[in-house]
């Protein structure tokens, strides 16, 4: 069974070169526009991984963070955080949130690939442990 992957991003072209850069990976993927959407879309499909950007309208990624970490139900779903290097003080405010990773704008692919990959495995992991 694949992976599932959802990307949150509420600019269309940030979405689209994140699927790309994961699509051949074997991960189902899901798309949501910002924090709300992306609540409702976790609540429904859990995720193994989000892949999330910090500034969105509605509710910002670092909000959205908090809350899944913060639900028992949902708190293993990992979470990558994308941001700009200007935007560097809010890593700390991701992290504080619960995030468990992040990676910055432009995204290096490979990067991106292999924090992915290593959170996967502890997804895997779990799921393996409850069966």
């Amino acid at each position: 069974m694949a992976n599932k992957v959802l990307i949150v991003d509420d600019t269309e072209t940030m979405r689209m070169a994140e699927e790309m850069m994961i699509s051949d990976e074997g991960y189902e993927i899901d798309i949501a526009m910002d924090g709300v959407d992306a609540l409702e879309k976790i609540a429904r499909k859990k995720p193994d991984l989000v892949l999330m950007d910090i500034m969105m309208p509605r509710m910002d990624g670092i909000e959205c963070c908090g809350r899944i970490k913060s639900d028992p139900d949902l708190r293993d779903i990992k979470v990558i955080m994308v941001t700009t290097k200007s935007e560097y003080e809010r890593v700390k405010e991701a992290f504080a949130a619960g995030c468990d990773d992040y990676v910055t704008k432009p995204i290096d692919k490979t990067e991106l690939l292999g924090k992915m990959k290593d959170l996967m495995k502890f997804a895997n992991l779990r799921e393996l442990l409850k069966s």
